[in-house]
Order: structure tokens, then C-alpha cells, then sequence
């Protein structure tokens, strides 16, 4: 339970406002544990996060439980709980999610405690099924390539006539010719 303090300290409002407005930039956020990373391990992960324009930010829980409530987003302090790093999409959550469960089975030491998808809750085990789902654009060239595949069917069809025209005039003249 938070102690309310009853002098307000700029500098805490500065770093929640902070924490909020990094916050307010995306919709999709993954809390993790980060205990057992060492910094090099910690700044790997971030260069591949860092690769698909995620923020990967160690926050204060208290101060991130504040900036969450302010937000008005579904109360997500169950995971703002000990140490707690968020990575925070401003894109594809599912791209993150997979990067997260790749290096998790690398590094065990990380651990996934859940997510907040699209005013969503996902406990870890969902999060884990979502990784492994189809990303967006893997959704889309699946979609173009069903759209396409009727016109493809067509032209093959319509090509395959003239073709079977020719193969038997040839098979024609070629019996012709050994006569």
C-alpha cells in the first residue's frame, strides 16, 4: 500500500510526469522482471527492442502505478510489483512480445509478469499465447495472398487453354512429320 505523503515534492511530480508522458505515447505495454540481468544482458535487450521503436524503461512502481491511474487505463498494479521494467510499444505489441520470449529462453533470469494490450489484461501465460500468434504484417501478406490467389486461378486457367491449343497442334504436326 502506497504511503500518501501530505507535502507534494516537485521533484516526484517532475518524474511521474515524465513517467506518464512516455507512457501516453503508446497503448501496449509488457511488465517484466528484470532481477538476474546483468547490464550487458539488460543493454542487449534494449538494442533489440530499441530496433522496433520500443522503450524498455526500469520505473519506480509507485510512481508508474500513478501515472497508470492518471492515464485511465485498467489497474495494472498487480504487476508493479518489486522489481519492474515495461517495455512500452508504440506499434506492434506482438513484434515485442516475441523478442521478449526469444530472449527469455536465452536468459531465464527474466521473467514476464503480463501486459496491457489494447486496454487489455493479459496475464503471463497469455502474453506467452500472444507472442506466439501471427504478427501484423505477417497477417497482412496471409490476407494479400488469399486476395490474390482468385485472379492467379483465373490467369492460369485462362492461360492454360491457349497452351493445351498448342501443345496438341505440335503433338499434331510432330505425328504428321514422322508419317
Amino acid at each position: 500500500m502506497a504511503i500518501i505523503a501530505k507535502k507534494i515534492q516537485e521533484t516526484k511530480t517532475k518524474a511521474i510526469g515524465q513517467i506518464k508522458e512516455s507512457l501516453g505515447a503508446a497503448q501496449d505495454f509488457i511488465f517484466t522482471d528484470y532481477r538476474g540481468l546483468t547490464v550487458e544482458q539488460i543493454t542487449n535487450l534494449r538494442k533489440q527492442l530499441r530496433a522496433k521503436e520500443v522503450q524498455y524503461k526500469v520505473l519506480k512502481n509507485n510512481f508508474a502505478r500513478i501515472a497508470f491511474e492518471q492515464l485511465s487505463t485498467p489497474d495494472v498494479s498487480s504487476y508493479l510489483v518489486g522489481p519492474t521494467a515495461v517495455a512500452i510499444s508504440p506499434k506492434d505489441p506482438n513484434e515485442v512480445a516475441k523478442i521478449l520470449f526469444e530472449f527469455l529462453k536465452e536468459v531465464p533470469a527474466l521473467q514476464v509478469k503480463g501486459a496491457l494490450i489494447g486496454g487489455t489484461i493479459y496475464n503471463t501465460a497469455q502474453t506467452e499465447a500472444f507472442s506466439k500468434l501471427p504478427g501484423r504484417l505477417e497477417l497482412i501478406s496471409m490476407l494479400m495472398s488469399v486476395m490474390s490467389a482468385p485472379a492467379r486461378n483465373l490467369a492460369s486457367a485462362l492461360n492454360d487453354i491457349p497452351s493445351r491449343l498448342v501443345r496438341t497442334i505440335k503433338a499434331v504436326a510432330d505425328k504428321k512429320g514422322a508419317a
